[in-house]
């Protein structure tokens, strides 16, 4: 088996609902995001030939999807009143709203899924929510 890792990161905020600690309140993170792709052979021609994926090809992927999320208030729907949506929104702050509880597991989820989408043999995504506390997803 090859594989290949890459990573990335973005800043964010979020809140827990129903969550019963300092973590319901609204506060912030530097994401980490570390993502794995494998596969059994190497390519067989091309630009890609003995390769199991253009490092840029990879890098850009996961880059593109933590641009998404990088300096926006993550929100699962629902969870706020739509008035504070409009306001917040009003204020001129970018929400990012989820169709999920904005927990690392879930954001590790999310990435695997997005890259997979795109089309990459990902194995598994790490979200880090702290330097020494991260999540994990894998097939």
């Amino acid at each position: 088996m090859y594989g290949l890792k890459t990573e990335s990161s973005f800043d964010s905020a979020h809140f827990l609902a129903d969550y019963h600690g300092k973590c319901e309140n609204l506060h912030g993170h530097r994401w980490r995001v570390v993502a794995y792709i494998e596969q059994d052979s190497l390519g067989e021609s091309g630009t890609e030939r003995d390769m199991v994926l253009d490092f840029g090809e990879f890098k850009a992927a996961l880059r593109g999807l933590t641009a998404r999320l990088d300096h926006t208030f993550l929100v699962e729907e629902g969870t706020l009143r739509p008035e504070t949506v409009t306001c917040l929104e009003g204020e001129g702050f970018t929400l990012t709203m989820l169709p999920f509880r904005t927990t690392a597991e879930n954001l590790a989820r999310w990435f695997f899924d997005r890259m997979s989408e795109q089309g990459l043999p990902v194995s598994q995504v790490d979200v880090y929510e702290t330097p020494l506390n991260c999540a994990t997803y894998r097939r």
